[in-house]
């Protein structure tokens, strides 16, 4: 493997792609605790667990990301990163009250969605139920 000084980083979303870009180093929450990754780090798969997920740019910018349960995997100088929920902030203060919206808003969607699931499966039962009683 080559030596380099970046990285291509691909944060990945269920719905869509989060962050695509170069990065020339990341810090991320494992299962097991926090790690960083340079370019030329050896390859590995990690669990990562709710946290915040930071990105330091070639540039030098740094970039945060609050991200929810999800799988790391560095191959090469490429890191693929899929995460359940995640959302990107300005600064560590900003990051906070999207993260706390953000993923409120989306429990409380996941909430209604499994209510909706529920009455429909209790409907089910019932249905099938009164079928049974039809048949004997």
């Amino acid at each position: 493997m080559n030596m380099a000084s970046e990285m291509q980083v691909a944060l990945q979303l269920p719905t869509h792609l989060l962050y695509q870009g170069r990065a020339t180093g990341l810090f991320a929450v494992a299962e097991n605790g926090a790690f960083g990754i340079l370019p030329n780090h050896i390859d590995f798969v990690t669990a990562l667990v709710p946290s915040v997920l930071t990105l330091t740019t070639p540039e030098g910018e740094e970039q945060v990301f609050g991200i929810d349960e999800g799988l790391l995997v560095k191959k090469g100088h490429r890191v693929d990163i899929s995460v359940r929920r995640g959302v990107q902030g300005d600064d560590l203060e900003t990051l906070r009250n999207t993260v706390r919206d953000t993923f409120f808003e989306i429990d409380e969607e996941e909430r209604t969605a499994r209510s909706a699931l529920s009455r429909l499966e209790a409907d089910m039962v019932r249905r099938l139920a009164e079928l049974r009683g039809l048949k004997t």
